[in-house]
């Protein structure tokens, strides 16, 4: 009898190896539209969130599906009355958030996290991982990539970063160098691409801040593209536009039509961007350019400060204060904090 049950054992391995064999075989040949990814990412709606977490996917190098959240009224109330909950997501976004299930989640900011959390408890098995600190619900995260100046505590899901996870890669640049330079090749050189932010909360980029940065800006000489963002009041904008009159401009607009920052990253000669900006100071780190950060006291807030000292020290940036006409040239690698991410989810097998 038991010679009779371990043939019948092997037989039905054999089986079994021979079935899973054929669903390998199946699933290769199906194209990614045919089966369910593996990673998702929720975009939240604020463009800066959604790229860090689309970044993060881009670093996996493995095919994913980009879930974008709109949201209801709902979205205002705090996380901590929404819970675990797709109550705050309209209709149609909750729709696209079905079965079949992926392996991993991966999203930033704060809107997104009742989304991840919901997702894990219809789907028992999934792994999160959060950019950005989530707040209530912490533990539900299996990784949370949160840069160093953030100063919250170090969990054991934890992942420090120098700054935000980002997209600016070699690649891109060089396409994004290709593209544009049919337009920029008229401004001479040496190029200066003026990154800005604008007013945060409290923070206010005032006119008499612009002055100060022009100022600063001219003792490096050089011609002016310049780029502002959905923060950058109208006023800041216009003062700086008419004291370093740009050879290359472009105002911030709601579908971003025909932007050029990347374009920015690839050929200007070395940035000068503003300190309120988490992301761009992060992104423009991964240029492999000089870049000057602009820190004017009244609108920098002091978790800033602590990304600017750590991009200081790792010889990535300086303060546009220090700036003269020699440039000076960065002997850091550039800045990528989204393999970082990446690396740290592969080593944690959560994919």
């Amino acid at each position: 009898p038991s010679l009779s049950l371990c043939r019948h054992s092997r037989l039905r391995h054999r089986r079994n190896t021979r079935g899973h064999q054929r669903l390998r075989d199946c699933l290769r040949g199906l194209s990614v539209s045919d089966r369910a990814e593996r990673i998702w990412v929720l975009a939240d709606d604020r463009v800066g969130h959604a790229n860090q977490a689309v970044a993060v996917a881009e670093a996996l190098d493995a095919p994913f599906d980009t879930k974008r959240l709109r949201y209801n009224d709902l979205a205002q109330l705090p996380n901590a009355l929404l819970g675990a909950s797709l109550d705050h997501l309209t209709s149609e976004t909750r729709g696209t958030l079905a079965p079949p299930w992926p392996v991993l989640v991966i999203a930033a900011g704060r809107r997104t996290v009742p989304v991840a959390r919901a997702l894990r408890r219809k789907a028992p098995g999934l792994r999160c991982v959060q950019c950005m600190w989530p707040g209530v619900g912490a533990a539900d995260f299996d990784l949370i990539a949160l840069p160093a100046h953030d100063r919250q505590q170090d969990l054991a899901t934890v992942v420090r970063t120098v700054g935000a996870p980002h997209r600016v890669t070699r690649q891109r640049l060089a396409e994004a160098g290709e593209m544009w330079t049919p337009w920029l090749d008229r401004v001479p050189r040496p190029r200066i691409a003026l990154l800005l932010g604008g007013t945060t909360g409290r923070r206010n980029f005032a006119p008499d801040d612009a002055e100060l940065l022009a100022a600063q800006i001219r003792v490096i000489g050089g011609s002016i593209m310049m780029t502002s963002s959905r923060r950058t009041p109208v006023s800041v904008r216009d003062i700086l536009a008419s004291q370093l009159r740009p050879l290359h401009r472009y105002d911030w607009s709601e579908d971003g039509t025909d932007n050029p920052y990347l374009g920015y990253l690839a050929l200007a000669d070395t940035l000068v961007v503003t300190g309120d900006s988490t992301g761009m100071c992060t992104e423009a780190c991964a240029s492999g350019l000089p870049v000057y950060i602009f820190t004017a006291a009244d609108m920098i807030a002091g978790k800033h400060r602590v990304l600017h000292k750590a991009l200081y020290a790792a010889g990535l940036a300086r303060p546009l204060e220090t700036a003269t006409k020699d440039l000076y040239q960065p002997d850091a690698t550039p800045l990528d904090d989204a393999t970082s991410v990446a690396r740290a989810i592969r080593e944690r097998d959560l994919l």
